[in-house]
Formats: C-alpha cells, structure tokens, sequence
C-alpha cells in the first residue's frame, strides 16, 4: 500500500493557492479524499497508484515527492502560474 506524507500534500496545495475543491476537481478525486490524504479525516481504503499519480499530477510534482521519496524543492514549494479550466474559478 502507498503512503503519501499527508503535510507535503497541504503544503503543496497551499503553495499552489488552491482550496481542497479545487484540487479534488483538478485530480478527479473527491474533495473528501483530498482531506483524507492531508489527515484531517481517517483514511479508509487503499490508496492506489492512480489515485498517487493524479494527485501528483495535479499538484505538479512528481509522485514521489509525495511519498517522501524525494525532497521538497523550492521549485515545488513555488506558486504554480494560474490557469483557468472552467470558468467558475
């Protein structure tokens, strides 16, 4: 079973200026998720690979910086260039 850090995902999505409903849009996951991979709620399941890589992807890094294979850079830690998918936010 993946384990992601649960603090590199809050501090990536908060570098990022994103709420939780907008990276869980982002990911394809639901916000509930979301919350549950920063900790704020009990995991339930088995975190997938896909699940890992969509989550990565949406925060733009690497599945590994994630996991806590690789350190965090100032590059990640860096706000993302904003870009519009919806016209809502």
């Amino acid at each position: 079973m993946l384990t992601i850090l649960p603090e590199r995902v809050q501090e990536l999505r908060r570098a990022r200026g994103l709420g939780r409903s907008k990276l869980a849009k982002l990911s394809g996951l639901t916000e509930r998720q979301v919350a549950r991979l920063e900790g704020a709620l009990p995991w339930k399941g088995e975190l997938t690979a896909d699940m890992a890589n969509r989550i990565a992807a949406a925060l733009q890094v690497q599945p590994e910086t994630l996991l806590g294979d690789q350190p965090l850079t100032e590059v990640d830690l860096a706000a993302a260039p904003r870009t519009r998918s919806c016209s809502c936010c």
